[in-house]
């Protein structure tokens, strides 16, 4: 994508930036060009005159003309997406309809029903729905729903997310954190599930720029300076890789090294617990084959043969993705070998058609799909989709938390008695399996043999599993199946025949109050049912029945209402003791540009915790949450929950800034990894208490086999005296490794 001038827009004269944006339009067009069919290029130029002049008075925070972001947007559509002129237009207009005068009628007179569709879809919802969820879960949720009749408006909408990504410096911190934080709960696990793996790897990096910035820096900048020796490696392992493929008679390829993401090398540190020099794959070689389609697989696994023949493959680390692609169109094989220096090395095999669907996913895919007309895996998962949409009525945020599992986790491949394949999300459930087969099969599911072995209905189903269920006429759903199924298909079955179960025990107790009723006198009827549901404080009649069925509802309290006629009356309320009103409204949303400080001092008016999650200490950065009953609660912004909480709550954060404070201590734990040596606790102890003056909380120390591993719980003041002990922690002799880790209370 051409990038916007790094002169800042707002310095330009109106005739520069009457030249930029035509630059920007113009360079569109180059990339559209082999795109354009008879009259495309007329239309193009509408939209683009119409969003031009319908956003001609709008600037984007940075101070640049706004029709630069639609630009922008429709550019990666087309060149890193693939898609073509209709989604060009939809584009250049995703805006229109709700920042501008433009209608929808005027873009369906102008373009056709097709692309008002569309932009429809794209148009954001700018009211919240229901109290409980937020705008972006909503959104979400509509979004959705048009991706079951036109994909490319979750297309479009991910390249606009995109943009707004790489545009972010100009925002305010606060909508830094809560943009990025959806980016990666949502966008980017949806970009990966839809097969745009360069688009999710850059979200998950943009993302982590504003969430981590230490981190992130600190890997890039590491990434920066071991690139030229990454760079001599590359070369030194691919070449006689390359003299193979030509000796082979393979004439047309490619191979070449590319770093792994900063976010994946971030990930791979904080699962492996290990340091950046000791990840072994900072980097994949790809190698690439021009093969026709009849030689596809035989042409990858030649070159699989050529690669393993030069060096050792670790055995467990074979992806074969040629025989079961996935579900998003991803074809490949993945190996790891032990390369030269005694490295490991992640070779990716592909040819150029799979390559293509790898880096522009889903566009790809239909275009090589078109005139086959079968229903492939990719069909299937919308098809899926559409099935948990239609039959959702929980709030959107539960809806978001169910379609994250159920639709864009990796997914695993199963098989039926019979031998045909079924694909479930990772984390599924042989009840999973069950429901996938038929609601009834699901309901009735008592266990399964997996393998022929015999295992209860929670059992986790692996890649290649044999499943049989065994099902029971006795046998009905229960609340805690709730608690292992993943698939969203399985949890809107059972919730549903758990609605139908307190229905029916529901009946009985609606039977034994009008029989009640009727001895007091009272008529039965909706009147006196609402009065009655008011007075044992139920959500709705329905709740009230169940409740007297399973006894959880005295009917004798019943003689402390009035009756007048055969009416119930409440009893007047006593009137209730004005309580002091709350600090924080959890619902209300924040002011935009407040700043709220954080003091550490007894004499602070500011009621707050900390989160015991991430345990923050003053001088990390954070961001404070406004919850339900417990008032303002800090957490870091790389706190493990702080994407979800961002992402869903967006509503009830607030900005947040520790003041200078030396006087309170806050605790928080040091790991510490060496080498064994007489000494090495009094080293370590004389210089957190003696040298430093903190306070130790605890102490640990394990020596195994001439290594040992501390684990302290100190008292500092700051982040600085945490980072200032860290570092003199590393100039003790012996030490290999220190790292903060959340303590316990």
């Amino acid at each position: 994508m051409e990038t916007i001038t790094n002169i800042p827009a707002y310095t330009l004269t109106p005739e520069q930036e009457k030249k930029e944006i035509l630059r920007h339009y113009r360079s569109l067009l180059r990339s559209l060009k082999t795109k354009l069919k008879k009259g495309d290029k007329e239309l193009v130029r509408t939209a683009f005159e119409m969003a031009a002049d319908a956003h001609k008075t709008m600037r984007r925070k940075s101070g640049e003309p706004y029709i630069l972001h639609p630009l922008a947007v429709a550019q990666i559509c087309v060149e890193e997406i693939g898609l073509g002129v209709r989604s060009t237009i939809c584009a250049l207009l995703h805006d229109t309809v709700e920042d501008t005068d433009i209608t929808l009628e005027d873009v369906a007179r102008e373009f056709g029903n097709e692309i008002a569709r569309i932009i429809d879809g794209l148009t954001k919802i700018s009211t919240v729905v229901d109290a409980n969820s937020t705008q972006q879960a909503e959104n979400f949720k509509k979004i959705l729903l048009t991706l079951t009749d036109d994909p490319r408006v979750i297309l479009i909408k991910l390249a606009d997310r995109l943009h707004n990504m790489r545009t972010l410096d100009s925002m305010k911190r606060e909508k830094q954190l809560k943009i990025s934080s959806e980016t990666v709960y949502v966008y980017a696990p949806l970009a990966h599930r839809l097969g745009l793996y360069n688009i999710k790897t850059e979200m998950e990096d943009l993302s982590m720029k504003y969430l981590e910035p230490d981190t992130y820096k600190e890997i890039a900048r590491k990434l920066a300076e071991t690139k030229r020796e990454r760079s001599r490696y590359i070369n030194e392992f691919i070449k006689p890789i390359k003299e193979k493929l030509d000796r082979a008679g393979f004439s047309s390829y490619d191979v070449h090294g590319r770093p792994k993401s900063i976010h994946s090398i971030s990930n791979k540190i904080k699962k492996k617990g290990v340091s950046f020099e000791e990840v072994y794959d900072l980097f994949a070689i790809r190698i690439i084959i021009d093969s026709p389609p009849e030689k596809e697989k035989e042409d990858c696994w030649k070159a699989y043969s050529i690669v393993t023949d030069m060096y050792t493959p670790s055995p467990e680390r074979l992806r074969d993705w040629l025989s079961n692609p996935k579900s998003n169109g991803y074809e490949a094989l993945h190996t790891t070998v032990m390369g030269p220096q005694g490295k490991w090395v992640e070779v990716q095999i592909r040819t150029k058609r799979m390559n293509e669907i790898a880096e522009k996913g889903l566009a790809a895919h239909w275009k090589y799909k078109e005139g086959t007309g079968d229903e492939d895996r990719f069909d299937k998962w919308f098809h899926n989709i559409r099935e948990a949409l239609n039959t959702q009525d929980s709030s959107s945020i539960d809806f978001l938390q169910d379609f994250k599992s159920s639709f864009l986790a990796e997914e695993i491949y199963v098989y039926t008695p019979k031998g045909d394949v079924k694909m479930l999300p990772v984390g599924a459930t042989a009840l999973d399996f069950a429901f996938s087969v038929h609601s009834d099969v699901g309901s009735r599911c008592i266990g399964a043999k997996v393998n022929h072995k015999l295992v209860p209905i929670a059992h986790k189903l692996r890649s290649g599993d044999q499943i049989e269920i065994i099902t029971s006429s006795k046998q009905k759903p229960s609340e805690d199946w709730l608690n292992f199924v993943v698939t969203a298909k399985a949890r809107n079955k059972i919730k549903d025949a758990l609605k139908e179960e307190k229905r029916k025990v529901a009946d009985e107790g609606k039977y034994v109050l009008q029989r009640k009723l009727e001895q007091l006198g009272a008529s039965y009827d909706v009147q006196n049912v609402d009065t009655l549901t008011v007075f044992y404080k139920q959500p709705s009649h329905l709740e009230l029945f169940f409740k007297i069925a399973t006894k959880g509802i005295d009917l004798k309290e019943l003689k402390e209402l009035h009756l007048v006629g055969d009416k119930f009356e409440l009893p007047k309320p006593v009137k209730p003791v004005m309580e002091p009103k709350p600090e924080y409204d959890p619902n209300k949303p924040s002011h935009k540009d407040s700043e709220l400080i954080i003091f550490g001092e007894s004499s602070d008016r500011i009621v707050y915790t900390l989160a015991n999650c991430c345990k923050p200490i003053p001088g990390d950065d954070v961001f404070g949450f406004v919850s339900t009953g417990k008032g303002l609660i800090i957490h870091r912004t790389s706190c493990p929950n702080a994407s979800r909480l961002l992402a869903n709550f967006g509503h009830r954060v607030v900005k947040t800034k520790w003041a200078k404070n030396k006087e309170i201590s806050f605790l928080t734990g040091v790991k510490i990894i060496g080498v064994d040596d007489v000494g090495v606790v009094s080293k370590i102890t004389n210089l957190i208490s003696g040298e430093m003056r903190l306070n130790i909380s605890a102490i640990t120390i394990e020596a195994k086999e001439g290594v040992f591993q501390g684990n302290i719980k100190i008292f500092v003041h700051d982040k600085d005296e945490l980072d200032d002990l860290v570092s003199r922690l590393y100039k003790l002799t012996g030490i290999q490794k220190v790292e903060r880790y959340d303590t316990e209370q």
